[in-house]
């Protein structure tokens, strides 16, 4: 099972996430995120963050899951490439986030990514396991 695939957005960057389960689901996506702000071929996961977010439903929890790795690689420079959850019901979640802090002279940055939005964000179950679609301000 791949872990991610594109949709055309005008001027945003949108996502569709694939996983067996809801784990792999918010971890998959997750990497998306980075895959797309940087080289992942450069990051190491010499750090782990803990990161600890709620929400009401699987929809807002995945919004504030991504929103808040967003800051920590706006506010405090990471760089995330392995993503582990180990808690996660659908009104919280509790995982960490594996990487570095980022190196101008190691990483290259893609694209920057503004925030993420509410625009046609889904979770769904479906025969194949678990499918999310984000909508990123770019």
């Amino acid at each position: 099972m791949k872990r991610y695939r594109f949709i055309d957005h005008t001027a945003d960057l949108g996502i569709i996430a694939y996983g067996r389960d809801e784990k792999e689901l918010f971890a998959n996506i997750a990497y998306a995120l980075f895959d797309n702000i940087a080289d992942l071929g450069t990051v190491q996961k010499n750090e782990v963050v803990e990161v600890k977010v709620k929400g009401m439903g699987w929809e807002e929890l995945l919004l504030n899951w991504l929103r808040e790795l967003l800051y920590l690689q706006q506010v405090k420079d990471y760089l995330f490439k392995r993503f582990v959850l180990r808690e996660l019901e659908e009104s919280h979640l509790i995982g960490d986030a594996n990487g570095e802090r980022f190196d101008p002279q190691r990483h290259r940055l893609k694209i920057e990514v503004k925030a993420v939005t509410y625009h046609q964000l889904k979770v769904e179950k479906n025969r194949a396991g678990w499918q999310a679609q984000v909508i990123f301000d770019i």
